[in-house]
């Protein structure tokens, strides 16, 4: 899997002062930390120059040591520094990276185990300048299509997960690694609403210096809440301004980590025992963000990506007091608010007929329904709300699909509600001239025909 890089050749040109940084921590990971740094490379990562960016690895302790090999074939600058002896925590290591960075803007990664996307740098770099004190925060995701914690017990392991990047044809395109994830936990909302945590976190040196770090009284293995409470101390800064990398992300690889792969009852007792932790060093109760936290968002979506990105955005989880649209947002009509229906009461039936098309994901229809109420009725304001969000579906010309079955049925109703017999009559004969099946349509015709009807029958029969 190096291979595909290694034969581009090391590109070793080296800058004195790096625009950027990255601290990567790494211990015990010998199969998953050569993939993470491949994934920082210089032919792996887009729009950005070699001597552009340093990446500095700290070997926390690792038994054996990290092999420094592992960096001789990778296309960029890269540095190893080990702690030896090390803590257990790796809050110590991140410092001493912090410590040893040169460039401008540093970001931290403080697991090591995790894959990149191929803009993480080039839009860290970029959001980093949006702002005197801007926190670049990523998303993070686990390599497979559950949480970690969950599918190795049913049945994942690093043989599937092997196969996973095979199938994408990893490396060469990193965004694919959407294809082939799920977001973890402190990651549903996709950076569309408060995240708790970022696996790979970018800020200017002198904001890390303010900081001092890391807390490195968050000594448990692993660090505990370590990562939760540098992000919330970060948006404690003044002027403090969140910005998201939006479709980029780092990737959980499984290697048995203290909590992304730690079995359910001692992930709980965990838990337990980092509240307790960050209690006593913060003097009060870790909570999660805000949902008010607000965030700027920099970056590309690609098509891989955009499926979670709508899911976040309409439906994030059970555990989210305020998403992202609101929790009254109603789905099926697209709106914060119950709709008013017009007082006039054909107009209504006529808005009720243009929802149900709407609901129904026949916006066509739904689109010439709500033309029809508007012309009637142009100040009420529903018609046009459902014309907004339905526009592009009726072109200008006023001739949408007239091969669409269902779009003369709908028309042939909001006519006949409207008294408009003939011209109820001729959509139901284009209905019938499409599929003389349409028992609905010759139900209509016969109907109207028979007993000029005002239109109170159903407005339209089962298709």
């Amino acid at each position: 899997m190096l291979n595909w890089f290694r034969k581009r050749g090391p590109q070793f040109r080296k800058r004195t002062q790096p625009a950027l940084s990255v601290v990567v921590v790494v211990y015990n990971i010998p199969r998953e930390a050569p993939r993470t740094l491949l994934s920082l490379s210089s032919v792996y990562q887009r729009h950005i120059d070699a001597d552009d960016y340093e990446v500095i690895v700290v070997d926390n302790g690792s038994n054996p040591s990290f092999d420094h090999k592992v960096l001789e074939g990778l296309a960029g600058n890269f540095r190893l520094l080990k702690i030896d002896p090390a803590p257990a925590s790796p809050a110590y290591a991140v410092n001493q990276g912090i410590a040893a960075a040169r460039g401008e803007v540093v970001g931290v990664m403080i697991d090591g185990a995790r894959i990149t996307t191929p803009g993480l740098l080039h839009f860290a770099r970029h959001g980093a300048r949006l702002g005197d004190t801007a926190i670049v925060a990523t998303i993070g995701w686990y390599l497979g299509y559950d949480i970690q914690r969950r599918s190795m017990h049913s049945g994942y392991d690093r043989d599937r997960e092997d196969m996973l990047l095979a199938s994408i044809n990893w490396p060469q395109d990193g965004y694919r690694l959407f294809e082939i994830s799920t977001p973890d936990e402190s990651s549903t909302f996709n950076g569309l609403g408060p995240s708790n945590e970022s696996n790979a976190l970018f800020l200017r040196r002198e904001h890390w210096q303010t900081l001092g770090g890391l807390d490195e009284r968050f000594d448990d293995p692993g660090g505990g809440f370590v990562n939760l409470d540098i992000l919330r101390r970060a948006l404690e800064l003044p002027d403090a301004k969140l910005v998201f990398l939006l479709g980029e992300g780092t990737f959980h690889q499984l290697h048995g980590g203290i909590a992304t792969n730690a079995p359910n009852d001692r992930m709980e007792r965990d838990l337990k025992r980092w509240e307790a932790q960050y209690e006593k060093i913060r003097g009060y109760p870790y909570a999660p963000l805000s949902a008010g936290t607000s965030a700027t968002f920099i970056g590309t979506l690609p098509r891989s990506a955009l499926a979670h990105f709508v899911r976040s955005a309409i439906a994030p989880g059970p555990k989210h007091p305020d998403p992202p649209l609101g929790r009254q947002f109603d789905r099926s009509l697209w709106c914060w608010a119950p709709p008013q229906l017009p007082r006039d009461p054909t107009i209504a039936r006529l808005v009720e007929l243009a929802q149900n098309e709407f609901q129904a994901g026949r916006y066509e229809s739904a689109a010439g329904i709500a033309i029809l109420a508007r012309a009637r009725a142009p100040d009420e304001p529903e018609p046009q709300r459902l014309l907004s969000l339905t526009a592009a579906w009726f072109p200008w010309n006023g001739a949408p699909q007239p091969w669409r079955v269902d779009y003369h049925l709908a028309m042939a109703a909001a006519h006949r509600l409207l008294g408009e017999h003939d011209m109820a009559i001729s959509h139901f004969q284009m209905a019938l001239a499409l599929d003389p099946n349409t028992a609905a349509a010759r139900h209509g015709i016969a109907t109207l025909q028979a007993a000029g009807s005002a239109g109170t029958e159903p407005l339209i029969e089962n298709r």
